[in-house]
């Protein structure tokens, strides 16, 4: 649970603080000092929208320094850049020198997964994702599968797993599928576990929150098309059904070991990601057409075939039922 009652106090601590939960920030820093100044070369301060951590001096220079930097904040771009300030009545100081400041603009909004199972895929998964500007919850009921691997066991319900990075979160949960409605909206959800009526349960809360713009389900053609004849024959409408990405992973990446299912995630994840960041700097139409075409290579294939009648379905999937990818384990 995050210690809502500290608060950081110097600059270090403030760029800590913003990156742990992941707030968009300008680390301002005197650069250069003529004459008398407040303060002098490297002093630091960090600002957010909310909030100033330390000091360059306080005064007119600083406040002009804070309104600066959120007017970068308010671009949603990284940027740096130089700005000279004459410390004289113009800008409300008597100091008489002069001052340089540079405005390090660090956007720090990173992509909520939720990973859900902890099996073979996952292990893989995980530490791929983690190289990744994302954050990451990982989501199973055996904590077995996470005190293996040298967690801290003092608290359960958010174990750190040691030799990842401060941007994994291990939870262990009797009822994974508790976690989704704690979930932040926009969060995307990959679904990987070792129970085929878990992964149901999960997708199918998931698909309760508009929100939750990416809902990825591991499985094999039959289980998707199973899962989609059911989940409309529950009302979940075209809308709903649109963010259900099944089988997940990049088509063209062939094979089924745990490392090849993983690298296929992997690579739908970062395409997706890169798509985000265009839409978010351009609003290009370029980076929506590819957006639309990476959902529709996705989910085409298993909606299409489980678009016919609930009888065709349930033959089909007699048949192939003996072919069926077994769930991660």
């Amino acid at each position: 649970m995050q210690n809502l009652t500290w608060r950081a106090k110097t600059w270090h601590e403030g760029i800590a603080q913003c990156q742990q939960h992941n707030v968009s920030y300008v680390l301002v820093t005197v650069v250069s000092v003529a004459g008398s100044a407040p303060r002098e070369i490297g002093s630091k301060m960090v600002v957010t929208a909310s909030e100033s951590i330390d000091t360059i001096g306080g005064g007119h220079l600083e406040h002009h320094a804070i309104a600066t930097a959120r007017e970068f904040l308010l671009s949603n771009q990284p940027l740096t850049e130089l700005r000279s300030y004459p410390l004289s009545s113009k800008l409300g100081q008597c100091c008489g020198g002069a001052v340089k400041v540079l405005f390090d603009v660090c956007n720090s909004y990173q992509q909520h997964i939720a990973v859900f199972g902890a099996g073979h895929v996952a292990k893989a998964l995980v530490p791929i994702l983690s190289q990744l500007p994302v954050k990451i919850t990982w989501i199973d009921s055996r904590e077995s599968l996470f005190s293996n691997s040298g967690i801290n066991n003092a608290d359960t319900s958010a174990l750190n797993y040691s030799g990842l990075p401060d941007n994994v979160n291990i939870v262990v949960e009797q009822e994974p599928e508790t976690e989704v409605a704690q979930l932040a909206p926009g969060s995307w959800l990959v679904i990987l576990t070792h129970d085929h009526q878990l992964d149901y349960r999960i997708t199918e809360q998931a698909l309760k929150y508009p929100s939750l713009p990416f809902v990825g389900l591991i499985g094999s053609q039959t289980k998707a098309k199973r899962f989609i004849t059911k989940l409309s024959h529950r009302g979940f409408d075209d809308a709903a059904l649109a963010r259900l990405y099944t089988p997940i992973g990049n088509p063209p990446i062939p094979g089924k070991r745990p490392i090849e299912v993983a690298v296929s995630i992997s690579a739908q994840l970062i395409a997706l990601l890169h798509c985000q960041s265009d839409k978010d700097s351009t609003q290009t139409a370029d980076s929506a057409s590819t957006f639309t075409t990476i959902r529709a290579a996705t989910n085409t294939r298993a909606r299409t075939s489980a678009g016919t009648s609930a009888t065709a379905t349930a033959n089909a999937e007699n048949t192939a039922g003996k072919k069926e990818k077994t769930n991660d384990i």
